[in-house]
């Protein structure tokens, strides 16, 4: 009889302690939002199936520089998108897992939650963040990882298991939730304290250099670059929308056309963010320019003209905005002026 009741309680014991673990509710994370986000911007996009816990955030950075995730265990998505280089790489293409390079340069990850149409990465083919890392991970020139092998590695870990459990509950450990918590560490990477930041909020002037150098950004008859880019009015520095910026007469790498199959949109690429461009070179989607000097002069006289080139490249037949030396000179003034020391120090971002 006395074992019968001491059975019972055992029993009774280990189900409330399942219960209790099932019962685990993650603590809400709250963004830390820049004020002139709060003032521009719409709110930002949080899914409802995967919304952001502290220890949601906690488990996709930790996941996030941890080379578990690549089928040699030595690279982390970290590897070709770190922090020092705002989220990007410091080089034309990364290096993969096995050695191999890409063909485009590794695009930098901040701000993503304000990306409304939810297309990733040069050529759009990821909808939604929480798909972007899937990818990369088994791409046999990135990270050349296997999912099933991950799976069982971090399910067998000594610590992940309890991790995962906090945010997901009691359930085996899959890609999906790895791509999940990913995908919230990225939507936590919000870069909005740039001087220029400052000056709107009336907390620091620009130079007259800064100044002349944004009203040819803003100039149709100059730079006309807020078109693509935004403006005061849009602190992204981009419209994360797809355009044939005039890079190629013919193309090698049809970008969204590759896509969606599409010959009108061939040599689309996503726009970039203009914020923090003095860590984020080189440029453009292939990284063919090593400075912002080649940036501007390839604007002002580098066009190529195509069946695709986007009606904004409205100086494409005389070879772009044919800006005058003093111009481009405060047009790269202004650009770093939207560059935010702050966001590569956090040390929320960083391992």
């Amino acid at each position: 009889m006395r074992y019968i009741i001491s059975l019972l309680v055992l029993v009774l014991f280990c189900s409330c302690s399942s219960k209790q673990q099932d019962d685990y509710v993650p603590v809400p994370y709250t963004l830390n939002m820049p004020p002139i986000f709060e003032q521009k911007l719409a709110p930002p996009f949080i899914p409802s199936d995967n919304p952001l816990t502290a220890e949601g955030v906690a488990l996709g950075k930790k996941l996030f520089f941890d080379p578990i995730l690549s089928g040699t265990r030595t690279q982390a998505c970290a590897h070709c998108h770190r922090p020092q280089d705002g989220f990007s790489h410091a080089f034309q293409f990364s290096e993969g897992a096995n050695g191999d390079l890409g063909t485009r340069n590794s695009m930098p990850l901040f701000n993503n939650a304000w990306n409304y149409n939810e297309l990733f990465t040069w050529d759009g083919k990821e909808f939604r963040l929480e798909n972007q890392a899937f990818e990369p991970v088994t791409n046999s020139i990135e990270m050349n990882g296997n999912w099933t092998t991950i799976e069982q590695l971090l399910n067998t870990h000594d610590d992940y298991p309890e991790l995962f459990r906090k945010v997901f509950g009691n359930q085996r450990i899959d890609s999906t939730m790895v791509v999940k918590a990913i995908a919230q560490f990225q939507r936590i990477l919000i870069s909005g304290n740039s001087k220029f930041d400052r000056y709107l909020l009336g907390e620091t002037t620009l130079t007259p250099q800064e100044l002349n150098g944004f009203n040819v950004f803003m100039a149709e008859n100059k730079g006309d670059c807020f078109h693509c880019h935004g403006s005061d009015n849009n602190p992204l520095w981009t419209d994360n929308d797809f355009h044939n910026n005039g890079l190629d007469a013919t193309f090698t790498d049809l970008g969204l056309g590759g896509v969606t199959g599409d010959p009108n949109d061939n040599g689309k690429f996503k726009t970039p963010t203009l914020r923090n461009l003095v860590f984020t070179s080189p440029y453009m989607h292939d990284g063919r320019f090593a400075t912002l000097e080649e940036v501007i002069d390839f604007y002002s006289e580098g066009l190529q003209n195509s069946p695709t080139i986007d009606p904004l490249m409205k100086n494409v037949k005389q070879g772009g905005a044919q800006l005058s030396t003093s111009d481009k000179a405060d047009l790269k003034a202004f650009l770093l002026t939207l560059t935010d020391f702050d966001f590569i120090r956090n040390p929320d971002f960083n391992k």
